[in-house]
C-alpha cells in the first residue's frame, strides 16, 4: 500500500507538472497573437483542474468518484443484506429451528461430507474449465437449472440433498464466472475463479455471526492466505490434485462457510410441507443469495483495480449500507 501511495502521489506531481507547461504554451501563443492574458488570469484557468485534482487524492490514497460510490453503495447493500436464513425463514413460513430439529441423526456429519465433495468438484471445474471460452448463461438460465435440480433433490429429504449438492454448486459456480466476466474479470486468470469460488465462503454469513468478524473484508482476510497458496499451487501446475496441502486448505476454509449455509438450506427442506416443489423454492433463494454476493464482490474488486484496496476499504466503512 505504501508504494501505491507514493505511485499515486508521482502520478499527482507529474499531472500538476503538466498543467503548468500547458499554462506556460497557452502564455506564449497567446503573446504571439498579441492577446492580453495576465498571469493571474492564466493562474485562475488552471486552478479549478489543480482543485479536482487535489480533491481526488488525500493522504496519498484516490477518492472514488459518485459513480463509483453509488455502485460501492449497491455492492455493500448486496453483500450485508438479510442473511440467508432469515429468507429461507420467510420462503418456509417457519423458523429454520423447526427444520433442524427434524433433520436425522448424524446429519452434521453428512452434510460437511457432501459440502466438501461439492467444493472439491467445484475446484475441479474453476481449474480445468471455467476459462474455455464457453458461451456464457444468463442468470436466469443457471437458475433455471438450479431450480430443477433442487425439485429433484427435494422429494428425497436429505439424501437428495447430497446428491443434489455438487449439481447444483457447479452449476452455481458456472453462474459466479459469468457474473465475474461481465463485472470486468479475466476468468482465464487463476486468481479470477479461485475469486469465483470465494463467493461460496463470503456468501455463508450466518445470523450469529460477529459482524466484525463475519463482515466482507474481514472474510476476505480471513481466506487471503489459502487463497494465495492455493493460487501460486495451480499456477505451477495447472491441475487441481485434492490431497496437496494448499488446495485442502483452500477447500476447507471455504467449507467452514458454506457448510452453514447448506445446513441453513437442510433445515428448510425438512420442514415437512415443502417435497420436491419446496426443494426448488429453496435452491431459487439459495442460487439467488449467492448471485447477489457475486455481483457485490466482482464490483468491488473493480473498483480495487481502479482504486487500490485501501481506498475502497475506507470508503466502504463509511458508507450505511442502506
Amino acid at each position: 500500500m505504501i508504494l501505491l501511495e507514493l505511485v499515486v502521489v508521482l502520478a499527482l506531481v507529474i499531472v500538476i507538472v503538466v498543467v503548468i507547461v500547458i499554462v506556460i504554451v497557452i502564455g506564449f501563443f497567446a503573446s504571439l497573437l498579441s492577446l492580453s492574458l495576465s498571469p493571474p488570469l492564466l493562474v485562475s484557468l488552471s486552478y479549478p483542474l489543480l482543485v479536482v485534482l487535489v480533491l481526488r487524492v488525500q493522504n496519498g490514497i484516490m477518492q472514488l468518484t459518485e459513480e463509483d460510490l453509488r455502485d460501492l453503495q449497491g455492492a455493500k447493500w448486496l453483500l450485508e443484506r438479510p442473511s440467508l436464513a432469515a429468507r429461507l425463514a420467510d420462503t418456509v413460513g417457519a423458523p429454520l429451528e423447526r427444520g433442524f430439529g427434524l433433520l436425522p441423526e448424524k446429519w452434521a456429519a453428512t452434510i460437511h461430507k457432501a459440502v466438501n465433495e461439492s467444493l472439491i468438484r467445484a475446484l475441479n471445474v474453476a481449474v480445468k474449465s471455467l476459462g474455455d471460452g464457453s458461451r456464457r448463461r444468463s442468470e436466469r438460465f443457471h437458475r433455471f437449472a438450479v431450480l430443477a435440480s433442487g425439485a429433484a433433490g427435494g422429494a428425497f429429504g436429505l439424501a437428495g440433498l447430497v446428491v443434489e449438492l455438487p449439481v447444483s454448486t457447479v452449476l452455481m459456480l458456472r453462474s459466479i464466472a459469468d457474473i465475474a466476466q461481465r463485472r470486468g474479470e479475466d476468468i482465464n486468470g487463476i486468481e479470477a475463479r479461485l475469486a469465483c469460488l470465494e463467493v461460496f465462503a463470503l456468501g455463508g454469513r450466518s445470523a450469529q455471526d460477529d459482524a466484525a468478524e463475519a463482515g466482507y473484508f474481514a472474510m476476505r482476510a480471513a481466506l487471503a492466505k489459502s487463497v494465495s497458496e492455493a493460487a501460486r499451487y495451480l499456477a505451477g501446475r495447472g491441475v487441481a490434485e485434492t490431497g496437496a496441502p494448499a488446495l485442502v486448505r483452500l477447500v476447507s476454509s471455504i467449507a467452514a462457510r458454506f457448510g452453514m449455509a447448506v445446513s441453513e438450506k437442510a433445515a428448510a427442506m425438512a420442514v415437512p410441507v415443502l417435497g420436491a416443489a419446496g426443494g426448488a423454492a429453496v435452491n431459487g433463494i439459495f442460487i439467488s443469495h449467492f448471485q447477489d454476493v457475486a455481483h457485490g464482490h466482482f464490483i468491488i474488486r473493480g473498483l480495487e483495480r481502479k482504486y487500490g484496496q485501501e481506498a475502497v476499504l475506507q470508503q466502504y466503512s463509511l458508507l450505511s449500507g442502506e
